[in-house]
């Protein structure tokens, strides 16, 4: 029987050997990829030349002095996730005015910032695996992995500097600040038995929202809007980012086109995310007690996953997520319409729904 090279991106989703009979079973897989990915060009269509000379622009910026820092960095530019990020960016900028050099140094700081906490996430994560690939902390271990993080936050602030962009790196340090007190508070939460969803969405508007919303404030920023609009476009970044995370945090919990069955991650590692911070508010008291129990320990087993899945559906926790993702979703629509009727403002409408579409 002949066997198959499938794209990378499939590799993950089977065990077994790549023949034919397994290809027909990968290939609505396959077709949902290449769909998804057809809707994030047709969202891209606006700014496509400014995305496509960005990527030109960050590769110049990675750029170091030695071969082995070089060798790390290619290694990282390879697996470059949809470049969301630069995306809102350069959005936000075509949306008040026209994409500028500006707009290239916010895209490119904000790319270099994130892309370091990344790599630092990774080394206090202990984690081995990112986007589905080795991470730099498995490669080549926690030391290089730290100082590789930090060459790539200086290289964000020379770049501001360099261009006198102060206005954008008071933006985008704000938001790395968030992402730090957001990290350290959801340490500090979780030392209890569980959160409240008052404490939850303070924590994902700090580790995630802030981020996406310096994305659109800089690129609002470097289009010339004033401190006011660039204030309002923060506020819309920060629904969109909340928007992301509760998807995120949903993902974990409902089956997906991809793998066809939830990733459970969040609850093997006790983390308390909206779906089970709702289902147990609506849950008796001696049920909850029993779900926070299993959430403390250290080996929770596939079942116990499944149990607590279960717990979350049959509760309403899995569609009162929903529903408040949705409401987000409604109040940055909203915002948004108050700004310039555009090719822009389209695409920024159809990019939150994609991030609150995709299944992975």
């Amino acid at each position: 029987m002949a066997t198959f090279y499938w794209p990378p991106c499939l590799w993950k989703y089977t065990s077994c050997e790549r023949t034919e009979k397994n290809l027909i079973q990968i290939i609505p897989i396959f077709v949902a990829i290449t769909k998804r990915m057809g809707e994030l060009e047709k969202i891209r269509k606006p700014v496509k030349q400014e995305l496509a000379e960005f990527e030109k622009v960050f590769r110049e910026a990675l750029k170091g002095s030695i071969p082995f820092l070089d060798f790390i960095t290619n290694f990282i530019l390879r697996r470059k996730g949809k470049q969301i990020r630069p995306l809102f960016v350069f959005l936000s900028a075509r949306l008040h005015g026209q994409v500028n050099n500006s707009t290239f140094v916010a895209a490119s700081l904000i790319e270099l910032l994130h892309t370091a906490t990344l790599v630092h996430d990774d080394v206090v994560d202990e984690s081995y695996e990112r986007r589905g690939f080795f991470s730099l902390n498995a490669l080549w271990k926690s030391k290089v992995a730290v100082l590789v993080g930090d060459y790539l936050l200086a290289k964000g602030l020379l770049l501001a500097v360099k261009h006198k962009e102060y206005r954008l790196l008071e933006i985008v340090s704000d938001a790395v600040r968030e992402m730090s007190e957001g990290e350290l508070l959801q340490i500090q939460k979780s030392r209890r038995n569980g959160i409240t969803a008052e404490e939850y969405f303070e924590i994902i508007r700090k580790k995630t929202a802030a981020l996406i919303s310096s994305c659109t404030a800089s690129g609002a920023y470097s289009a010339g809007a004033s401190e006011e609009i660039v204030e309002r476009m923060k506020q819309f970044g920060e629904y969109a980012g909340i928007v992301f995370q509760i998807k995120d945090d949903l993902l974990d919990y409902q089956k997906t086109g991809l793998t066809g069955k939830p990733t459970g991650n969040d609850i093997r590692e006790g983390k308390y995310t909206l779906p089970l911070i709702l289902a147990l508010q609506n849950s008796s008291s001696g049920e909850a007690r029993e779900i926070r129990k299993m959430m403390r320990r250290k080996d929770l087993k596939g079942k116990d996953v499944y149990t607590v899945i279960e717990f979350a559906e049959r509760n309403g926790g899995i569609s009162q997520a929903t529903e408040k993702m949705n409401e987000y979703i409604q109040t940055a629509l909203t915002l948004l319409q108050d700004f310039p009727a555009n090719d822009a403002r389209n695409a920024l409408s159809e990019l939150l729904y994609f991030i609150a579409s995709r299944e992975n």
